[in-house]
């Protein structure tokens, strides 16, 4: 039995719930799935799993990697609140609290991408790094990371789907699809974006299609902003978008295009296809991810 404290994750997306408990990538004793309902009946769901497992070994903390936008503020009196999500029923939900509540444990709670980015610190591809950041590509695009080793927050959390980028000339569809702010990067290459511009799911779009040429700049477009703000060691791209084995490369490339020499470093010039990588952690980034803030919630006490 490892001597580690267990720790319950929750990886909370709009579409489904996964919860796990473990101590890391190599100790998952259980996990469960199932679909984001109310927010009685999900948030339910999983504290049932928790007090389950709980009776075979008892649980340290829980950490929470949550759909947003959420409060990830611990001084502010709606910590660990999801907000002012498009998601119905979701509004001002007081998730940490009523897992916290329920279970008598510590909670951990920040966004799902910055979830995702601490456990690809922990152990994946963001391991002896200071500075990186975590995309998922996906039903959205969100971005978290780590800025001189702590997760990135400011006013509320990052929001790295939502820049702004200027159309294609070539794009069918140059108002793009966000509901908020149209031509975003989410509203202009999510996968719903990709499946509205094109009337099918990118799964199903061969190679060759024109499809994936744009999507690739409106992806890179949004990764040289990153680039020249934040200046990241590293950017990690998960997400079920970039599940196609050809757009890594396409965004490589089109990433040295835009930059056109300007960032006189090796990691762009040369070593390109260690600098844009998938997850260390693979699909399993979330779940572990959450598990990781847990960690940290037993950690920093």
């Amino acid at each position: 039995m490892s001597a580690k404290p267990l720790i319950g994750g929750i990886e909370a997306g709009g579409t489904k719930f996964v919860c796990a408990v473990g101590t890391g990538p190599d100790d998952l004793r259980a996990e469960t799935r199932f679909p984001t309902t109310t927010p009685e009946e999900t948030i339910g769901r999983a504290i049932a799993f928790f007090e389950e497992q709980a009776r075979h070994q008892p649980l340290a903390a829980v950490g929470i990697a949550s759909f947003g936008p959420v409060d990830p503020d611990p001084a502010s009196p709606t910590f660990g609140y999801i907000t002012s999500t498009p998601k119905p029923g979701w509004t001002n939900t007081d998730f940490a609290a009523a897992v916290g509540r329920a279970l008598g444990v510590p909670v951990g709670f920040d966004t799902d991408v910055n979830g995702a980015a601490l456990g690809e610190a922990r152990w994946g591809a963001g391991q002896g790094l200071d500075n990186f950041i975590y995309l998922t590509i996906g039903t959205g695009i969100g971005g978290g990371g780590l800025v001189n080793g702590q997760l990135l927050h400011g006013l509320v959390h990052p929001e790295m789907g939502h820049i702004l980028l200027p159309p294609h000339p070539d794009d069918p569809h140059p108002e793009g699809f966000c509901p908020f702010h149209g031509h975003c990067l989410e509203g202009m290459a999510s996968g719903p974006a990709l499946e509205k511009r094109w009337q099918a799911r990118g799964e199903t779009l061969p190679p060759d299609h024109p499809a994936w040429e744009l999507e690739a700049h409106y992806l890179a477009l949004g990764l040289v902003n990153f680039i020249c703000t934040l200046s990241p060691q590293r950017i990690i791209m998960g997400g079920g978008v970039m599940d196609q084995p050809h757009l890594f490369p396409l965004v490589r490339r089109k990433v040295q295009t835009l930059l056109n020499g300007y960032i006189q470093s090796p990691a762009i010039l040369s070593g390109i296809d260690r600098y844009i990588v998938p997850p260390g952690l693979g699909s399993r980034a979330g779940v572990l991810g959450a598990i990781a803030l847990g960690a940290q919630a037993v950690e920093t006490g």
